[in-house]
C-alpha cells in the first residue's frame, strides 16, 4: 500500500466554497484535487494500492483530514471538479477524532498532520532530498505540501523524516507524486 498526504495550508475545512472557483474560494482546493487524481488514477482504471490524504488547514474548522481509499472509492471521474465535489461534500459531514466514511471509499476526521505522523511513517517529498532515482528502496508513505513550502512548525515535526526528490527541477505537487509513482511502477513491474 503507497500513501500520499499533502498539506492544503488554505483548504477551506467547511462546503462554503464553490466548485467554479476552487482556487479561490476553496483556498487552492484545485491543487489538492490534482493531487487525488494524480495519487488515484491509471488510464481506464484506479489504483487500488494507493490512500490520499488531504490535511486541511484553512477556516473555518481545521484541522481535518479527508482520505481517498483507491480500493474503495466510487464516483470519481479524473477531473478537479469531481474530487471537488466529493470533498466539499464530506468536509460538511459530523466527525469526530477516528475516520468516518462520508462517501463511498472518502473518509473524514478532525486533526492533521501530528496525528497522521503519528501512524504512519512518512518521507517527504522534496526537491533538496536524495533523487528517488539513485535510492536503493523507496518507502510506501510520502508527504507533500501544496502551493506553499512547509511552515516552521510543520518542518519541526518532520525533522526527522527521510527526504527524497523527484528530479533536479521543482515541481507541482500533483507532477511529483506522477514522477514517483511511475518510478514505483518501474521497480516492480515485470517488463517483457
Amino acid at each position: 500500500m503507497t500513501s500520499f498526504a499533502i498539506i492544503g495550508h488554505l483548504a477551506r475545512t467547511d462546503g462554503g466554497f464553490s466548485l467554479n472557483d476552487l482556487p479561490g474560494s476553496g483556498g487552492r482546493m484545485d491543487v489538492l484535487c490534482r493531487c487525488v487524481n494524480a495519487s488515484l488514477f491509471l488510464s481506464h482504471d484506479l489504483r487500488r494500492n494507493v490512500d490520499c490524504y488531504l490535511i486541511l488547514c484553512g477556516e473555518p474548522a481545521g484541522p481535518k483530514t479527508v482520505k481517498f481509499s483507491g480500493a474503495l472509492v466510487r464516483s470519481l471521474s479524473p477531473d478537479e471538479r469531481s474530487a471537488g465535489a466529493l470533498v466539499k461534500k464530506v468536509i460538511d459531514t459530523p466527525c469526530g477524532s477516528e475516520f468516518r466514511e462520508a462517501a463511498q471509499g472518502v473518509f473524514i476526521r478532525k486533526g492533521g498532520l501530528e496525528r497522521l505522523l503519528g501512524e504512519h511513517r512518512f518521507a517527504v517529498l522534496d526537491e533538496n532530498g536524495t533523487d528517488i532515482r539513485k535510492a536503493a528502496e523507496l518507502p510506501d508513505a510520502f508527504i507533500l505540501s501544496d502551493h506553499l513550502n512547509f511552515t516552521e512548525a510543520e518542518e519541526a515535526l518532520l525533522r526527522d523524516c527521510p527526504r527524497y526528490s523527484a528530479g533536479p527541477k521543482c515541481l507541482h505537487a500533483d507532477h511529483t507524486i506522477t514522477v514517483l509513482l511511475n518510478e514505483l511502477d518501474r521497480r516492480t513491474a515485470s517488463w517483457t
